[in-house]
């Protein structure tokens, strides 16, 4: 699963306005890589890798006014930064020393997961220098990705695993590693689109592929802090206060029906937590025997170790994808479809099957539009050992609040907090951290240093359940996309659901649930699609807006769009040296114009979220390509990234 509270508004469909980032972050690789909303609700960030509204397709308007406004916008300038002196651009020469990042993971910020595996510990992967055939090729080395090629290999299938940047580079090593089925957006709310059988089917689903991580770890003898514990739901408001008394009732209606579908929960109106020693009562609350946690770039790591073992498995990282589709006539078994992959490299991959594990597929539109795309974000604060309950725990808030524990030192744990989560482009994201410390210390006054600070990104489906199977209008090409904060559980379960459908063993009973063609749910959320499509339409207003006047204006160590004065909308990126890098600010996918993401140093899209890096480099899709140089320094730039 995934931010902010009082600056920006979800749907609150979910049972107590909770569809909050469930503290797990999209749990898929990123291989490509502020405005009136609806009322959302907010995920956790849980396990990663949103309710909104969606419709039919995006286009920049036909016409704009041609006279530009400059506007305070939050894109533009650093905080508490003073403005660089003026200087010419001859005089910008000195050497970069700012680390590149673009390939490891796809923000500037470290999670708490680097603490004990370093970027240095990932496995690496040759990238592809030759055409090649294969059974089955995945793209997308995350969760997703490696979970789906370990369930194909072990049936005896010849798999090929391909990567745009290093393997674990997207949103799978930013997650909070949250391993639970009791989902974010409640299950009265997900029965009200899918009906209680499609409610039995994702709490089922989500316990088994819960439970599938650690099988597979003790199998293969992977130490990556897995563990079951319970999880707790808690009202936002403190004791005493009317709305309290209202939340517990929706939490106790919410346990009785996870009850009747098979959970294992229970409502206890005296719940506390171990450790929560400060004067704000939020007793009472939702307790979910039977989840898990663990440390999610271990685990995958061991996976992949064991993976390089097998010979039938291969993995090509730096290898990005630019063009997916499948060739041949195929019908009432008479003829043969195949899939024809085309890299940047200009190589060609040809398989019997693809699946894109990309979290989000590589198109311009079809099921993307049946999507939201969210940051989150995450603090990881020390806490002295055994102070407080290993638990997952989970606030009522609109952008809700969720927290766990991970290893720190002999001394020490790691206590996890998230949220804050807000559309993706269309809002500050400086101000999440200092809520989520705030939140943290009120709660828990042993709380000591703040050690790490790191968001992600989560993809919301309008019904609730994510996209996994044959893509819309495809035989052959497989998707899997929307996590809705669960992307941790939702990888897993695709690795079972993709290698069933593909071994053609038997039609698996969540097929019909997950299935990207599924029709009777989207046209339940049809209202909550087309206003969606109408605010992000909106953010083609970026089309006439700049951010800066003049490079000069522009903070060391920040970027913005320069649109005044030139003939097309630039990103501009000065280092912190003073040497200025420009490109392109047409996102390559539907031509929305970035943003500026402080907090990460990127560049991002408000319309549909791809993410850039500093050096223009995509770190996130759906688009397939970076941003265009638009200087010789913007493309030395790009090129000593990419190498890095």
């Amino acid at each position: 699963m995934a931010i902010f509270a009082s600056t920006c508004q979800r749907q609150t469909t979910r049972f107590l306005t909770r569809n909050a980032v469930s503290g797990r972050i999209p749990a898929f690789s990123a291989t490509r890589d502020v405005t009136a909303a609806t009322p959302f609700s907010y995920k956790k960030l849980r396990g990663s890798t949103s309710t909104r509204t969606i419709t039919t397709q995006t286009q920049p308007p036909a016409s704009v006014p041609q006279t530009r406004t400059a506007i305070p916008r939050y894109q533009a300038l650093c905080p508490v930064q003073a403005v660089t002196p003026r200087h010419t651009f001859a005089t910008m020469t000195q050497i970069n020393t700012e680390p590149y990042r673009s390939m490891q993971t796809s923000g500037s910020t470290e999670p708490v997961w680097t603490h004990k595996l370093p970027w240095s510990q990932i496995p690496e992967f040759p990238s592809l220098d030759k055409d090649l055939e294969t059974d089955i090729a995945i793209i997308g080395a995350g969760i997703a990705g490696i979970s789906t090629a370990y369930e194909l290999v072990k049936r005896g299938k010849q798999v090929t695993l391909i990567e745009a940047r290093n393997v674990l580079s997207g949103e799978t090593g930013r997650t909070s590693g949250h391993l639970t089925n009791d989902l974010d957006d409640g299950f009265l709310e997900i029965a009200k689109k899918h009906g209680e059988d499609g409610a039995k089917q994702a709490a089922a689903s989500h316990a088994w592929a819960r439970d599938r991580i650690g099988e597979i770890a003790e199998e293969l003898g992977i130490e990556c802090e897995y563990r079951r514990l319970l999880a707790y739901d808690i009202s936002q408001f403190p004791v005493g206060e009317k709305k309290h008394e209202d939340e517990l009732e929706e939490l106790k209606e919410e346990a009785e029906y996870q009850r009747k579908i098979g959970l294992e929960t229970r409502f206890d109106p005296n719940l506390t937590v171990r450790g929560w020693t400060s004067s704000i009562d939020q007793r009472g609350g939702m307790v979910a025997d039977n989840q898990a946690t663990f440390h999610p770039t271990k685990y995958l790591v061991g996976v992949l170790n064991w993976l390089k073992t097998q010979p039938n498995f291969q993995c090509y990282a730096r290898t990005r994808v630019m063009d997916i589709k499948e060739k041949g006539i195929e019908l009432l078994g008479i003829g043969h479809k195949t899939v024809e992959i085309s890299t940047e490299g200009g190589h060609t991959i040809k398989a019997e099957n693809a699946i894109e594990a990309t979290c989000v597929p590589l198109q311009k539109l079809s099921v993307i539009i049946q999507l939201e795309f969210y940051r989150s974000y995450c603090i990881a604060v020390r806490v002295p050992k055994g102070s407080i309950e290993d638990c997952l725990l989970y606030d009522n808030a609109e952008a809700y609040k969720y927290v766990r524990l991970t290893a720190c030192d002999e001394k020490d744990d790691y206590l996890v907090v998230g949220g804050c989560d807000h559309k993706v482009g269309q809002e500050e994201t400086t101000p999440r951290f200092d809520e989520l410390e705030k939140w943290t210390r009120e709660r828990f006054p042993q709380a000591g240093s703040t050690d790490y600070k790191w968001s992600g990104q989560i993809f919301e489906p309008v019904d609730y359940m994510g996209y996994i199977g044959k893509n819309q209008g495809c035989d052959k090409i497989y998707i899997v996309t929307g996590d809705s904060g669960d992307g941790l559980t939702h990888g897993v379960l695709a690795g079972r659901l993709l290698a069933d459908e593909i071994d053609g063993v038997r039609r698996n009973p969540w097929a019909e649930l997950y299935s990207p063609k599924r029709v009777g749910s989207m046209l339940k959320s049809l209202p909550s699609m087309v206003t969606h499509d109408l605010q992000i339409n909106t953010q083609y207003k970026r089309l006439v807006q700049t951010d800066i006047d003049d490079i000069e204006d522009l903070p060391r160590g920040c970027g913005g769009v320069l649109n005044k004065g030139t003939k097309k909308p630039l990103a501009v990126y000065k280092d912190e040296n003073g040497n200025v890098k420009q490109f392109s600010a047409f996102c390559p996918h539907l031509k929305g114009v970035v943003c500026w993401n402080h907090v990460e140093k990127s560049f991002d899209c408000p319309v549909h979220g791809s993410r850039f890096s500093k050096e223009g480099i995509c770190v996130m899709g759906p688009s397939k390509a970076g941003l265009a140089p638009a200087d010789e320094a913007g493309e030395k730039e790009q090129v000593a990234a990419a190498a890095a």
